[in-house]
């Protein structure tokens, strides 16, 4: 690769980070509101499977790191759950604040899914709930997610998927593409970040291709299981 594309590569990432930080900087407020409201609590439902997925394979000390964890729903129900030592990380600075306002005890971390600041071979397991789509590298998110997993360690990514039913999928679409940006823009004030959203699930991989994608990231043993008909997809991966 040549440095003026090194640049330029480096240049369209940070502009895709800033601009999805700023967009979920500007909905954080009405940012759990809208997520319960919208799926209609399904999303409760969702983050616990990532908990069950879990629960067998994971010692009560476990040390878990949850990228990408907004408001940090998801490391709450580990910690609560699974009794394990939960760290927290996002790169939007309001979504940590209301996170930390949850539940004091979990440490939460600014920081870049893509760059995480932590050593290799760090935690036990690593998740990630609907924050790997908006990241501007696939590849590179699952790279660093195996880096910082200790052998053996697990990764249990949670992300919208494929419906594989297809009255199911037609309905979805149209959900997504037509109602949610108008409840999601009028309650947020942002109808642009609920039009981001059926966008980027669009251009997310399907179940198949992000488990062929976590293979070719380094992981055994991946697995994945439809959730809702395959509107949400729980993926996992062991690091060997």
């Amino acid at each position: 690769m040549r440095l003026t594309d090194s640049v330029e590569k480096n240049s369209a990432e940070k502009d895709h980070a800033r601009r999805v930080r700023d967009m979920f900087a500007r909905i954080s407020p009405r940012y759990d509101l809208l997520n319960h409201l919208l799926s209609g609590n399904i999303d409760k439902r969702w983050r616990l499977k990532v908990v069950q997925q879990l629960r067998p394979i994971l010692a009560a000390d476990a040390q878990i790191l949850d990228v990408a964890c907004g408001t940090g729903d998801l490391s709450i129900a580990l910690f609560e759950s699974l009794g394990a030592r939960v760290i927290g990380i996002d790169f939007c600075r309001p979504m940590l604040e209301l996170a930390a306002r949850k539940k004091p005890g979990i440490f939460f971390v600014e920081g870049d899914a893509l760059r995480l600041p932590f050593g290799d071979a760090a935690f036990d397991a690593v998740t990630i709930a609907f924050g790997l789509r908006n990241l501007s590298s696939v590849e590179n998110g699952l790279a660093e997610l195996r880096r910082v997993l200790k052998p053996n360690g697990w990764a249990v990514v949670l992300e919208f998927s494929k419906p594989v039913v297809p009255g199911f999928r037609s309905l979805a679409a149209a959900y997504c593409t037509r109602l949610l940006p108008r409840v999601g823009g009028l309650i947020s004030g942002s109808r642009s970040a609920y039009e981001y959203l059926p966008d980027s699930m669009s251009r997310f991989p399907d179940q198949e291709t992000l488990s062929a994608m976590m293979s070719g990231a380094g992981f055994a043993d991946v697995s994945f299981r439809n959730l809702t008909g395959g509107l949400a997809a729980l993926h996992a991966g062991r690091r060997v």
